[in-house]
């Protein structure tokens, strides 16, 4: 890497004064599209950046600048308006890779996976198939876990339990393409696979079964990103799973397998599965985050999201002091030169919100600026002025917040009333949503310690009048059809656990468990404040419900 870095020193100035002209010619060109000459000497000038950056042994930057030149080879002379996506793709990219050169000399460290949006960008404006993310990754996709005991028979039986797991697959995976409860429905993806892993046992196609369910592990614990090209890969597994059904000995791409390891290893995972897959294949540890390639990326390629977060901190900043100021005046500390500056950051505020179209804060703050222009005096400041302010400083605050999480437009239309009111029922569900869940694991732990003990009846309880507590607080949050298998689930405890003579049999609790799970799914995340769940997740809890024999 410094080798290349020591070698792109030296043609620096001949390489970045090539890219400016290279831009140039194809501004000329867009407006003169029938001088072939222009489009030509745009094409050459993108055959020598190539070059250089070939002989600088930077690999990716080389890379960008061949998918650059082989589109602008694709454009023809007298190209229409149909080809300007194609045009911006190309000015795009040397965009990036000039700040990606400067970034590389300032620090030394070369990261071509940085490279990939610009050069992904590239070839879809040219009608090709995007790279993987693991384009630039190694690793040792042939190692496999050793197979132990003979191939498991595929009965009907178990192909109907394959049927049933893809379905749950299906479930967790469309939920997360709509972005909806993204840890609950991960780790639902990843228990089917687990399962599938099972009843493939001995099989050479359940070696992508468990990898894949490490990848869905890693996701979750790393908190990775769901970006497009994540969802398109976990998507692939549900047409994997179809092959596999079809035929048992089916061995999946070696390019899934590594695009799978690659997000094990990106996460840096502690969890049990891929910590297996990381020592089985020796994944190698990368010099990056998943946030942080984002992160750089987006300076990378100029104002965005980050000039956003950056205002919305400085914004947030102005409330800080804004707040301590009027702190100073609640206590007593009234002085001239504390009242002025109050004045000025609440007019300061003012403005740069009405300059990003928060109209509705700018406007809440607009009616506190003639009050404290008033105050002069200690007695010219009613206590309930003040606390006004500081109410409207609170739905600023909370504004802005949304802004910086990419929620401008939702934000800009609340008024100062409807902020407060979203804010309370906000809180509140969010309290109700994490006592039921806990309702929920702490009527699985008691199971679990009722089965390991043999069927001690004084582990369960209270669990049935916990579950009507439960059941309870999800009819206030209008999940009327989560609360009736709360309640059958609390029946069945009390009538085939407590109050009958044997214990029921191990499958029977943990079929039991498996319904109490899926409900604590649908709960995951405390997404009900915002927005319904995936209502299939809630049939896996029907079907386990009835295969007890209870009937909702």
């Amino acid at each position: 890497m410094a080798i290349g870095v020591t070698s792109l020193s030296m043609v620096r100035d001949e390489l970045f004064a090539t890219m400016a002209e290279t831009q140039q010619y194809l501004e000329k060109f867009v407006e003169a599209r029938d001088n072939e000459q222009l489009l030509q000497n745009a094409v050459a000038n993108l055959q020598q950046i190539k070059g250089i950056l070939s002989l600088a042994e930077l690999t990716g930057a080389e890379l960008l600048a061949e998918e650059a030149r082989l589109l602008a080879l694709d454009i023809p002379v007298g190209a229409t308006h149909a080809r300007n996506d194609q045009f911006t793709a190309i000015n795009n990219a040397l965009h990036v890779l000039r700040n990606y050169l400067e970034r590389l000399e300032a620090d030394w460290v070369e990261m071509p996976e940085l490279l990939l949006p610009a050069i992904n960008m590239l070839r879809v404006a040219g009608g090709q198939v995007q790279l993987p993310e693991s384009y630039f990754f190694a690793a040792r996709v042939d190692a496999r876990r050793p197979v132990q005991g003979e191939p498991a028979e595929i009965t009907p039986a178990v192909e109907a339990r394959v049927r049933r797991l893809r379905q749950a697959y299906q479930t967790g995976l469309l939920a997360y393409l709509r972005n909806e409860q993204p840890i609950a429905n991960l780790d639902l993806m990843k228990r089917a696979l687990l399962y599938l892993d099972q009843l493939y046992s001995g099989h050479p196609g359940s070696h992508l079964y468990w990898v894949a369910a490490a990848a869905l592990e890693a996701q979750a614990d790393g908190q990775l990103l769901a970006k497009p090209a994540r969802k398109r890969l976990f998507a692939r597994i549900d047409r994997e799973i179809k092959l596999q059904t079809e035929n048992p000995e089916y061995l999946a791409p070696r390019g899934l397998i590594k695009d799978l390891l690659y997000i094990v290893a990106l996460a840096e995972s502690n969890g049990e599965l891929a910590q297996q897959v990381q020592r089985l294949t020796n994944l190698p540890t990368l010099p990056f985050t998943d946030h942080m390639l984002d992160e750089e990326y987006q300076r990378l390629s100029g104002p965005s999201q980050s000039v956003l977060r950056s205002l919305s901190i400085a914004i947030l900043e102005e409330v800080v002091v804004a707040k301590e100021l009027l702190d100073l005046i609640e206590r007593g500390a009234v002085q001239s030169e504390v009242l002025n500056k109050l004045l000025n950051v609440l007019a300061k505020l003012e403005k740069t919100l009405d300059m990003v179209s928060l109209l509705g804060a700018s406007n809440a703050l607009k009616k506190h600026l003639a009050i404290v222009k008033g105050w002069k005096e200690v007695t010219d400041i009613e206590n309930g002025a003040v606390l006004a302010l500081a109410d409207t400083l609170l739905y600023v605050e909370g504004v802005v917040s949304s802004m910086q999480r990419g929620e401008q437009q939702q934000a800009s239309n609340l008024t100062e009333a409807e902020s407060f009111a979203k804010h309370q029922l906000l809180e509140a569900r969010i309290v109700l949503n994490d006592e039921a869940r806990n309702g929920l694991s702490m009527a699985k732990q008691a199971i679990t310690e009722y089965l390991e003990s043999g069927g001690d009846k004084t582990y369960l309880t209270d669990v049935p009048h916990n579950l009507q507590l439960v059941r309870g607080g999800l009819w206030f949050l209008d999940e009327l059809r989560a609360a009736q298998q709360v309640a059958a689930s609390a029946d069945y405890i009390k009538n085939q656990m407590l109050e009958a003579a044997q214990m029921p049999a191990e499958p029977q609790l943990e079929t039991l468990a498996d319904a109490l799970t899926s409900l604590e799914y649908y709960l995951e995340g405390g997404e009900l404040v915002r927005a319904k769940s995936d209502r299939s997740v809630l049939d896996l809890a029907d079907e386990s419900l009835k295969t007890l024999g209870v009937h909702i």
